[in-house]
């Protein structure tokens, strides 16, 4: 019998889980025995799992789960912990692409002889990942970048405040429309929204979401391979109101803006890197430091130029509507977590632990 251990995230504002009630009910079914930690963060209520058939256990004990359990979640494990980590873990490391302290997390399971099993990296034959955030990550960070420019319009100067949740993608939609209806009566147009990795799945929910708060097709500018074949620098990213980054980065690429671009004339006022890459050598927007939050959404980048610029480099955007994200994942997740009885003969599990070892093996001693 395959035991999955949810635990309980301790990530500020995260509110998602990797194994849904609906999720948890069919894995059972199928012979699963499923633990989960209590939370009163999770936007998934503790009753909605234990009527589903789970064991809830109090939150942070998965370092005593059976050493044969798989201890699954979402976001890093909690700060300020080095201890060797023994179980099997699936969950997003953010430590294959050579991001600041990657070795640290590779060394945490090499000393204590466990295994990573990254999310990010269980992809099928063609090599595109299994289930992944992406959609709601490009919808959430457009809603978001919207709010922001909105803001910048009705109260100029005023840095923007703490986001929390929405229940449910209606009442996001509503918030929306509302802070944008109010700027566009001041600043007297609609933005334009320049998406970068349009046809992946982050780059159609980011288009997706300007198209549900009544964003003009005109108005939403689509680049992907084809556009940028050329490389960058981009000045054309410089004439929309908003630019919003949905790329996967898996090689270097020339940066799309450089500070110096950002002191021209320009409509550009806010920045939307969902994809993140902050830490990364090869993070095409370099123009920023550090991710952003929910608590503290945004960046003010200094420029020459009289014009302000916000950028949110938030990396959970999906917990923005953590239900609907939530679900979504983990219905396309499934089918993977269904396999892991057969672990040893199934290749996405197979390749993952090959690509665990194969990092493990690059850490220094």
């Amino acid at each position: 019998m395959v035991h999955l251990w949810l635990r309980a995230e301790t990530k500020p504002k995260e509110h998602r889980a990797a194994l849904t009630p609906n999720s948890c009910r069919v894995l059972i079914q199928n012979g699963f025995q499923i633990t989960v930690e209590k939370s009163t963060q999770r936007t998934l209520n503790d009753e909605e799992y234990e009527r589903e058939g789970c064991t809830l256990v109090p939150s942070g004990t998965w370092k005593n789960a059976p050493s044969d359990a798989y201890i699954i979640g979402l976001k890093e494990l909690p700060e300020n912990d080095t201890s060797p980590l023994s179980h099997s873990h699936i969950f997003f490391a953010h430590c294959y692409k050579n991001q600041d302290g990657w070795q640290d997390v590779i060394r945490r399971f090499v000393q204590g002889n466990g295994i990573l099993l990254d999310l990010e990296f269980l992809t099928d034959e063609k090599g595109r990942r299994v289930a992944a955030f992406g959609y709601h990550a490009g919808f959430a960070g457009t809603a978001l970048g919207l709010c922001v420019w909105a803001q910048q319009q009705i109260r100029p100067g005023e840095k923007y405040p703490s986001v929390d949740h929405f229940p449910n993608e209606n009442d996001l939609i509503t918030h929306v429309k509302d802070q944008l209806n109010k700027a566009i009566g001041i600043k007297g147009y609609t933005p334009r929204i320049m998406v970068m990795g349009a046809l992946g799945r982050c780059g159609k929910g980011a288009a997706d979401f300007a198209r549900k708060v009544d964003i003009p097709e005109e108005n939403i500018i689509k680049w992907d391979l084809e556009e940028t074949k050329k490389g960058g620098p981009f000045p054309e990213i410089l004439e929309a109101d908003i630019f919003v980054n949905c790329i996967y980065l898996n090689q270097k690429i020339p940066p799309f803006l450089t500070k110096e671009m950002l002191d021209l004339q320009r409509k550009l006022s806010v920045i939307v890197d969902v994809s993140c890459d902050t830490t990364n050598p090869n993070n095409p927007i370099p123009v920023y430091t550090g991710n952003t939050t929910f608590g503290n959404p945004t960046i003010a980048v200094e420029t020459k130029n009289a014009h302000s610029l916000d950028v949110i480099a938030i990396d959970h955007l999906p917990t923005l509507l953590p239900r609907e994200s939530s679900e979504q994942y983990t219905a396309d997740l499934l089918p993977t977590l269904l396999e892991l009885p057969n672990r040893d003969t199934a290749r996405v599990w197979i390749d993952a632990e090959k690509l665990f070892r194969e990092k493990a093996s690059l850490i220094d001693s």
